[in-house]
């Protein structure tokens, strides 16, 4: 039933919403989750960190490697405040942030993500390409830190949400960190775990490569 509803219309696949902003997410991972966390140096100065938020912020990562991202139209009513960024004070109280009222759009023209855009992944997996839906839950949009996470919607491989967070440290060295807790959606896919476990890890080399490569 849900399946049949417009993307913009269904409901994430799990509880835990915001969860990959826990700092103990590796500790204490949402009950019966696998979870994972990897933070890597992608490169170092101002060049390096413009190419690198702006292409996390406009789905870059997964089209370059090999995505298919297929953004869903949805009502304005829909989509105007129903997410709202979220960012932390030094405490780790959440402090929302202001949704900007504009489109604001990557080098590629391509407009960066807003919470709640619900999106159609195609991933390769195999001979195969499968469709991943996916709904943007959180932005992150801070003066040396950028990102955003999505969670899975019916129909995805997996249930659990993804988080693609990109921050400048003092010195200038640019990192992405992608945190993340999931489990296979259905029976099926329980049966291919191993297989999916070794695509997960693919994409996630081909993520932390789409940063750190030349930059044109």
């Amino acid at each position: 039933m849900r399946k049949r509803l417009p993307i913009w219309e269904r409901p994430v696949t799990y509880g835990s919403i915001g969860a990959t902003q826990s700092h103990d997410l590796l500790i204490r991972p949402p009950a019966g989750f696998r979870p994972f966390q990897q933070r890597t140096r992608v490169g170092h100065g101002d060049a390096r960190w413009e190419h690198a938020w702006t292409t996390v912020m406009s789905w870059g990562i997964q089209r370059n490697s090999g995505f298919r991202v297929d953004i869903a139209d949805a009502p304005a009513s829909v989509t105007d405040h129903t997410y709202v960024p979220v960012a932390f004070d030094d405490s780790g109280a959440p402090v929302p942030s202001v949704v900007a009222d504009e489109t604001v759009f990557g080098p590629d023209g391509t407009s960066f993500v807003v919470p709640g855009d619900s999106v159609r992944l195609g991933i390769p997996f195999g001979p195969f390409r499968v469709r991943a839906p996916a709904r943007v839950v959180y932005v992150v949009d801070e003066l040396t830190r950028k990102g955003f996470a999505y969670g899975t919607l019916p129909g995805h491989p997996e249930s659990g949400e993804e988080s693609f967070i990109v921050e400048q440290t003092p010195d200038g060295s640019v990192w992405l960190e992608i945190s993340a807790f999931s489990r296979p959606a259905n029976v099926f896919w329980w049966l291919v775990y191993p297989v999916l476990l070794l695509t997960q890890r693919f994409y996630t080399r081909r993520y932390f490569e789409s940063l750190s490569g030349q930059i044109t």
